[in-house]
């Protein structure tokens, strides 16, 4: 989706509509503003109910300070002014109250963006600005030294968080990844010790390049690709919905019966992928005009390597991602669905997945069709995209469960005998 082509009013109704449903504010809480090309600001309503918001709804805000609009602008238009005039490089701004980021603002503390090895990139260092009435012009002065100092991304103790960037998706992007963080703090504390990547851990990733394929010109689309795509884009967008997937992170793909396979792109906004969107690898070569996700040769690899799988994902679940940055082992023996469908999840190294493919690729069979990349993702495996779809969310459920279960008490597990009967009366081979 071009966002930049659609009308500030119409950007800020559809990301606070995604921030609403996400659950990440409440019906009167945060507001979104864009500074377009003319200097005026268009920005959200005070006291309107957030779930329900249109374009008539949203206020302009002349550069002289004229309002023009239906309602009243955001009490918190100070501080928004306040960053567009020390920040010209920042076009849009995100202040809500994610209910994670305002855990550990209630404690004085930053989330750890070095949990995960994109989160680090995405949201970069976090400023702090210390308690002050909101709306009020100390507040506002408090937040803009922040952004005053370089940052793009404040906590704000006792309150929330205020995010900028460009454009109104990379600073949702930073809003949306710093909640991930705290939440997944918060989850692996419960079960474990989260453990914090170093900056070594992270300049690898970051160092991953996109691979340069081969292209060709995909100039005849059959039914089966135009279902494929259909498909998937109605799995990915379901897998947003329910966070199972990031904006820009969490990769999907399938293969067709001529053994070529469809991926998701590189940096395209997973909430509002279109058919067209998807890239289609045939023979090694991509197709021409789209760049594929930088885990397209593991996907390869898996296909070449598993002539039963033809699906794969890559995702980053809140609870499950519990297990991948503790030294915890997730064991799936929990319910008789969770073992048949999981079988013997193992975990990997931090960067196997991009620095050792082959052996990645290798380590998934009958009996392993889940694998833990630590501190990075998930990566389940299917006979067909609702097949792995299926696994993606036992995985998360099953997560879930057993991180309640520190809450309560020890959870009992099946048994060698009952999971010899489980695997007996339902064929799972290895």
């Amino acid at each position: 989706m071009k966002f930049e082509l659609m009308h500030p009013a119409d950007q800020l109704v559809m990301f606070m509509e995604r921030i609403y449903k996400n659950g990440l504010t409440t019906t009167s809480g945060g507001n979104l503003s864009i500074m377009d090309d003319n200097g005026d600001i268009w920005i959200t309503p005070s006291g309107i109910d957030k779930g329900s918001l249109t374009r008539q709804d949203i206020m302009q805000v002349k550069p002289d300070g004229t309002i023009i609009g239906i309602h009243k602008p955001s009490v918190e238009l100070p501080f928004h002014r306040h960053i567009y005039q020390i920040r010209p490089d920042i076009k849009a701004v995100v202040h809500a109250h994610p209910p994670a980021c305002v855990s550990f603002s209630l404690v004085r503390k930053v989330p750890d963006v070095n949990i995960v090895p994109n989160a680090a990139i995405v949201v970069g260092e976090v400023g702090i600005a210390g308690y002050e009435v909101p709306g009020s012009k100390k507040l506002g002065d408090l937040i803009a030294a922040e952004f005053e100092k370089g940052y793009n991304t404040v906590m704000m103790w006792n309150h929330g968080v205020v995010c900028g960037d460009k454009d109104i998706f990379k600073a949702f992007m930073k809003f949306e990844t710093l909640e991930h963080c705290a939440k997944l703090q918060i989850d692996a504390a419960r079960i474990g010790t989260p453990k914090t990547l170093t900056k070594q851990q992270i300049e690898l990733s970051a160092a991953r390049s996109i691979p340069m394929l081969e292209t060709f010109d995909a100039k005849v689309h059959t039914s089966e690709e135009r279902a494929a795509r259909r498909e998937m884009c109605k799995l990915i967008h379901r897998a947003y919905s329910q966070r199972l997937i990031k904006s820009t992170q969490g990769t999907f793909s399938t293969r067709l019966s001529d053994g070529s396979f469809l991926i998701t792109p590189y940096q395209q906004d997973r909430a509002y992928l279109e058919p067209e969107d998807l890239v289609l690898i045939k023979n090694g070569r991509c197709e021409e005009g789209k760049i594929p996700s930088r885990s397209v040769m593991l996907h390869k690899t898996i296909y070449e390597s598993h002539p039963d799988v033809n699906s794969i994902i890559i995702a980053y679940p809140q609870y499950i991602m519990a297990y991948a940055v503790t030294d915890v082992v997730f064991d799936s023996r929990t319910i008789p669905e969770s073992y048949i469908m999981l079988r013997k999840a193992t975990k990997r190294p931090f960067g196997s997945s991009y620095t050792d493919i082959l052996g990645t690729a290798q380590t998934f069979c009958n009996s392993v069709p889940m694998i833990i990349i630590e501190n990075d993702s998930i990566i389940l495996t299917g006979a067909s995209l609702i097949n792995a779809f299926d696994r993606l969310e036992v995985a998360e459920f099953t997560a879930h469960s057993l991180i309640c279960c520190a809450q309560v008490g020890e959870p009992a597990v099946i048994t060698d005998d009952e999971v010899k009967q489980i695997e007996k009366d339902f064929n799972l081979v290895d």
